[in-house]
């Protein structure tokens, strides 16, 4: 197996877990919070569907499927077109509102394409290029699609959790 196909089977693994976790949720049950401060099952697979769209974006050149594809337009949210959610406060969170587990998962399997179509044509080589010049060390392609996939990973797990209280 090759890096590129490690990395799809991972990527596909988290469309897997985000479609059971959504799959038969009311739009009601997706806004329930656990907490006060806990984020709702709509908020965690808008947000890791929204680092991934513009992480993996990013990385390749290419447009967010949340602008190019009207997403942001769809989902209609009180927010900054370009915000993921990263250090949202509690009431950012609950301003997380969708009107079906559809808009979700159809978002998420937008964002899913591309990624794919980005990783399969990924060579070796190209893992090792720096993208984000920030830190220390400079983070690499590969480094930035493992942190994006166990990201990802992470927040389907709380979105299943947070399912299994209600």
């Amino acid at each position: 197996m090759r890096s590129h196909e490690v990395l799809i089977e991972g990527y596909n693994r988290i469309q897997e877990e985000v479609h059971a976790v959504v799959d038969g949720l009311s739009a009601d049950d997706l806004h329930v919070r656990p907490g006060d401060a806990a984020n709702s099952v709509a908020w965690l697979i808008w947000h890791l569907t929204r680092v991934q769209d513009d992480h993996v974006a990013d990385a390749a050149g290419l447009e967010q499927v949340w602008l190019a594809g009207g997403w942001a337009g769809r989902f209609d949210l009180p927010l900054s077109e370009t915000d993921t959610g990263y250090g949202h406060t509690p009431k950012q969170v609950g301003q997380v509102r969708v009107a079906s587990g559809e808009l979700l998962t159809g978002y998420y399997d937008a964002v899913h394409e591309q990624t794919l179509g980005y990783l399969g044509d990924l060579k070796d080589a190209d893992l090792d290029r720096v993208v984000d010049e920030g830190w220390d060390p400079p983070v690499t392609l590969g480094v930035r699609l493992v942190s994006v996939l166990s990201d990802d990973l992470q927040h389907v797990g709380q979105a299943a959790y947070a399912r299994g209280l209600l």
